[in-house]
């Protein structure tokens, strides 16, 4: 069996030129949901096959640690770590000039290729690629990165407190870290003012779900239920094409249209992918046929919040939106068009009410843990673009912490113009009924 050898772990830290906020950043209430579900980790797999010129390893470690260095100039926060104020009850960054980010290198004997290229995923080496962190007793640090070399290639691997970054600000970190790898200027301007995002109740809402969700600060106890499932799950990842998309929205329009009821808009890549694994998932599990399926993904609201949140606004700062649909119709002749409806359906609620479910865990108190598919991730985000620290894109990223069954991760594919689906279920037999309606449906 293949393992995952740590061989040095050290610490980056601020510049002391650098800028440093005068006191912590507290959580705002979307983001202290977070803290007691505050693991999100991706890996990012090179290859030399796949590579332009890829240096030797040490290099590779060097020039990682030197542009992370000059990164968190402007990333400060993310050097920092996640505190208890217990004089208010909020929980806050702070950062000072002896934190730093830790920085661990590690070897494996696996084949990078049949790791990077297979469907089914070998979890337990993917898990030994992101640096290990305790985020169940505050104080914790926000951020951790890992180095990896094999005999073939090397994985740069990265974990991250989510009550501190959300998938879309932590792919503009990479960005302005692969960017100072390869000696150029970061076009982007982190943002970390939480006063920006205005939520009824300010920092008391915050306090309140600290107080419901966590109330024997600073211990922030994770549910067992997340570190005994996802150990067990079977994970597979699929990839749609170009031609794969517009196939399924031209088949969407035309089954919406047969049936005498057409879509509002043509149907985004995101609807009509969520539309196909909603599908696969109502059709994959034993369902009563008087079940009702259930759906739930996140919105990024940056956009959406009054006034907009600058785009470079580092945190976490999501909308969830819950739907429902009796299985027989994601079992009958227009399934995906009736899930591409209701899919479009909560995307215009989301736009009408940017805030009204960005309080997720109400949002769940009446839902089936076991029929509902968890959407993270976006079809829109840029993984394999942006990862390019100098010797090209990456073979295969991929999300590390998955952690329910049923959960689904998007991303944009490697070419850039398809959608990577990564999926975890518990049951194999599940997964493999799964795949056979993906491709089924896909025909």
């Amino acid at each position: 069996m293949s393992q995952v050898r740590i061989i040095d772990a050290s610490y980056v830290h601020v510049p002391e030129a650098a800028v440093r906020p005068p006191g912590p950043i507290k959580l705002t209430a979307m983001e202290a949901l977070w803290v007691i579900i505050p693991v999100l980790q991706h890996v990012l797999l090179y290859d030399y096959e796949a590579a332009d010129d890829m240096p030797p390893f040490d290099a590779i470690v060097q020039s990682l640690r030197s542009s992370l260095a000059a990164t968190l100039r402007s990333f400060a926060p993310l050097a920092g770590r996640l505190v208890h104020l217990e004089e208010t009850g909020d929980v806050g960054v702070c950062c000072s000039a002896s934190d730093g980010v830790r920085f661990v290198v590690a070897e494996c004997d696996a084949d990078i290729r049949r790791l990077a290229g297979d469907e089914e995923h070998d979890l337990p080496v993917l898990e030994g690629l992101v640096p290990e962190v305790d985020m169940s007793h505050l104080p914790v640090p926000v951020l951790a990165v890992q180095a990896t070399r094999f005999e073939g290639g090397v994985a740069v691997g990265v974990t991250v407190h989510h009550g501190v970054v959300d998938g879309r600000a932590l792919w503009t970190f990479v960005e302005a870290w692969a960017t100072a790898c390869r000696g150029e200027t970061p076009a982007t301007t982190p943002c970390f003012d939480r006063s920006l995002v205005k939520l009824p109740g300010g920092e008391e809402l915050a306090r309140s779900v600290l107080r419901k969700l966590a109330p024997n600060m600073p211990s922030v106890a994770i549910p067992s239920s997340l570190l005994e499932d996802r150990k067990r799950f079977t994970r597979r990842t699929f990839t749609l094409d170009a031609g794969d998309i517009q196939r399924l929205k031209q088949r969407i329009v035309h089954l919406s249209e047969s049936h005498g009821a057409p879509l509002p808009r043509p149907p985004s890549t995101f609807t009509v992918v969520v539309a196909l694994v909603w599908t696969c998932f109502a059709r994959c599990k034993p369902f009563s046929s008087e079940d009702d399926a259930q759906l739930f993904f996140f919105a990024d609201t940056r956009e959406r919040l009054d006034p907009p949140v600058d785009a470079g606004y580092i945190g976490a700062c999501l909308t969830g939106c819950l739907s429902k649909l009796p299985v027989p119709e994601l079992r009958g002749d227009r399934a995906l068009a009736a899930a591409a409806a209701t899919v479009q359906d909560g995307i215009n609620k989301v736009k009408e009410d940017p805030v009204a479910g960005w309080n997720f865990f109400e949002l769940m108190t009446d839902v089936s843990m076991d029929r509902i598919m968890n959407i993270s991730g976006s079809s829109g985000f840029r993984a394999y673009d942006v990862a390019d620290f100098g010797w090209g894109k990456p073979r295969r990223t991929e999300p590390i912490r998955m952690n329910h069954d049923g959960q689904v991760a998007l991303m944009r594919s490697r070419d850039g113009r398809g959608v990577q689906v990564s999926v975890a279920l518990l049951q194999p037999g599940h997964m493999d009924a799964f795949k056979s309606s993906f491709f089924e449906l896909l025909k």
